[in-house]
């Protein structure tokens, strides 16, 4: 396919062509796990890698995963992809593919909280060095990074305090050092943020969320050049952690939509990031699109659209926390994020359901937060029913 085609096409299109037999419309939902060849001759070429083609699914990914890699690399801007089970299967395969003992990590305080457990336990215990640096300091990450860096990890915005990083800047430094750059670009997705373009090395989803859209699939997906996914899908090979078929199938369909729903949640979450912050109830809203936001300026120059994920903080804290979401009648309490619904969460069972509330506390999530992944409903619906609720 051209290389010169929108998002919205890439979405709807690439990756799939070698996969559809007979230009079937739909990508088939193959659930076998082997494929034969009539000699031994041509099996040896697949199974070495010289000749492209399926092979076992936990080597080389059934027909159904092929597609969304190739649909996923295209968007991304990327030579490859691999997808795994889930977005946390993508997240520590990538980490652990690239580390060794003794090897170090800079990364913000700020990382989804799954990760940020990675960060402090599962990487140390094997030998990894980890460095913490204040998420929007781009000085201090810089200072972190000369005094030596394996892999730079970013993710921007971040989940649940929207904070944004100066993905150029970063990228820029860790290269000077021999870094690779990872980021996790789930909250911002490809229609929005294109990391890169911007310097990265390496790009993360938790596809699960935005990319599949519905809440009905589960997945994970690393972007980038293909001597890195090379080095990261013989992970996924020996560990195990590959996407099912009927997930790839439902995550493909999903992103079809991708760049559409995308303009939905974009101005949702714009629009209702503006109401909020306007409400006597509440404290502090987080949303990059919003003028004043701390990294709006940053944001602004690396995003086309600031994505549909909010987080807002009540005057009344944690009690006013559970006096007001039981009063949603039309906004659902669901530990995800990314779907068609709008749906809203406190730290303590999504993002940071790993940390203990003083790791909470020390990491500046406030008791009285509440994430908002805002869907792509009527936003004066959406405004109607926080208005009963906050009244």
């Amino acid at each position: 396919m051209s290389a010169n085609l929108h998002p919205a096409t890439i979405a709807v299109r690439a990756g799939e062509d070698s996969q559809r037999p007979h230009d079937v419309l739909a990508v088939p939902l193959q659930f076998g796990i082997a494929h034969g060849y009539p000699d031994v001759d041509s099996w040896e070429q697949v199974a070495r890698g010289d000749v492209p083609g399926p092979l076992y699914a936990r080597n080389t990914a059934h027909p159904t995963a092929l597609a969304l890699e190739g649909k996923l690399a295209a968007l991304e801007g990327a030579a490859a992809a691999v997808a795994f089970s889930s977005g946390m299967a993508a997240i520590s395969g990538t980490l652990m593919a690239l580390l060794r003992p003794g090897a170090r990590v800079v990364a913000g305080k700020d990382t989804y909280g799954g990760t940020h457990y990675l960060m402090q336990h599962t990487l140390p215990q094997w030998g990894v060095h980890v460095s913490l640096c204040d998420t929007t300091d781009a000085a201090a990450f810089e200072a972190a990074l000369a005094a030596g860096c394996d892999v730079l990890y970013l993710e921007s915005p971040t989940n649940p305090m929207l904070k944004v990083q100066d993905i150029l800047r970063l990228a820029a430094a860790a290269h000077a050092c021999g870094a690779i750059v990872v980021i996790d670009n789930t909250f911002a997705t490809p229609v929005n943020q294109q990391p890169l373009a911007l310097g990265a090395d390496l790009v993360l989803h938790s596809a699960t969320k935005f990319l599949g859209g519905h809440a009905d699939a589960m997945g994970g997906v690393v972007c980038g050049s293909t001597a890195l996914t090379d080095t990261i899908r013989h992970y996924r090979e020996i560990h195990g952690a590959c996407l099912d078929p009927m997930s790839a199938f439902l995550l493909l369909r999903g992103v079809k939509t991708l760049a559409l729903r995308m303009r939905q949640h974009n101005a949702n979450a714009q629009t209702l990031a503006e109401w909020l912050q306007q409400h006597p109830a509440v404290a502090r809203v987080n949303y990059p699109g919003l003028a004043d936001h701390p990294q709006h300026d940053i944001a602004a120059s690396q995003m086309s659209g600031f994505g549909g994920v909010l987080s807002f903080e009540l005057k009344g804290g944690l009690a006013a926390v559970h006096h007001v979401l039981p009063r949603c009648r039309l906004l659902l309490r669901a530990a995800t994020l990314g779907s068609v619904d709008t749906l809203l969460g406190v730290p303590s069972t999504t993002s940071h359901v790993e940390c203990t509330p003083e790791e909470r506390a020390a990491l500046g999530i406030p008791g009285g937060l509440v994430r908002c992944s805002v869907g792509i409903e009527d936003s004066r619906d959406l405004i109607a029913d926080l208005a009963q609720a906050l009244a």
